[in-house]
């Protein structure tokens, strides 16, 4: 089968589908989208090692870490669009556990998601000021365990895109390749990271969040279309879970801003994932 699309951004992986991801990765398989689930601490990459490990193709795995998850929060997020919230529990990150996992399947095709997020930061300053320091330790870490496994990583940036590139400035040793997953910084910041090679990811944000520019000015080359499934959901389904089915009217909505068909967008997405995460 050929792929008409891949997600490069799903969370078929977490609770909101444990009683039937086979069936919303079948639907998807059906209609010709792949699909890459991510995991956001340990026990979630295990468990989108599993999903693709029970696919012979077109079903992959990222692994890695996602920065609220380093602190113990109640997550009651506006992505969730109606969806529960849910409670993180201060994870610790493994680089040895997470080697392991990423070993243990030739599906395992990322690190992420990993990144900075000061969206759930403590009141107190002194504690806030420590857990930017954790998740920017953390972030170092799985950057360089993705260049000790030769992989892409999957970044995830909410409300640090400054601390995020000067992170990156800073950090001189080595050979980086990956996304911006659900991007929503401006030109100026796109820009920084498309000279250092980044794909930038496009989802259900675009529908929120003015990123027309961005959209319009980024090379069709560097563009990755993804879900953040089951979060994000487009307007078009408002109050549904969100899965990767609707990838169609993230694609569709890009090809608008750039004048361009359906299906141009399509192919080079499609292509543009397969040669990052070599598919």
């Amino acid at each position: 089968m050929k792929l008409k699309l891949i997600d490069t951004h799903a969370h078929l992986n977490l609770s909101a589908f444990d009683q039937d991801h086979d069936q919303v990765i079948q639907s998807c398989l059906k209609e010709e989208i792949g699909m890459i689930n991510v995991g956001t601490n340990y026990q979630t990459s295990v468990r989108a090692v599993d999903l693709a490990k029970a696919y012979p193709k077109d079903v992959w795995a990222a692994i890695g870490l996602h920065p609220i998850h380093l602190g113990e929060t109640e997550v009651d997020d506006w992505e969730l669009d109606g969806q529960s919230g849910f409670k993180t529990k201060g994870e610790i990150f493994d680089a040895e556990r997470y080697f392991q996992l990423a070993q243990s399947s030739p599906k395992v095709v990322a690190i992420g998601e990993i990144g900075l997020d000061y969206w759930y930061l403590p009141k107190n300053e002194n504690r806030k000021l420590s857990f930017k320091e954790k998740q920017k330790k953390s972030l170092l870490a799985q950057l360089s365990l993705a260049e000790k496994l030769d992989k892409p990583v999957i970044i995830h940036c909410r409300s640090a895109f400054p601390d995020l590139i000067s992170l990156l400035q800073k950090r001189k040793e080595g050979n980086l390749k990956g996304v911006i997953h659900c991007f929503t910084g401006d030109w100026a910041q796109a820009r920084f990271f498309l000279k250092m090679g980044f794909y930038l990811g496009f989802d259900g944000v675009i529908f929120k969040t003015d990123l027309d520019e961005v959209i319009q000015k980024i090379p069709l080359g560097k563009m990755l279309v993804e879900t953040d499934c089951p979060y994000l959901t487009p307007p078009i389904k408002k109050g549904e879970r969100n899965t990767p089915l609707n990838l169609k009217f993230i694609v569709q909505k890009t090809a608008d801003l750039r004048e361009a068909s359906f299906d141009e967008i399509a192919q080079v997405t499609t292509a543009n994932a397969k040669n990052l995460f070599h598919l």
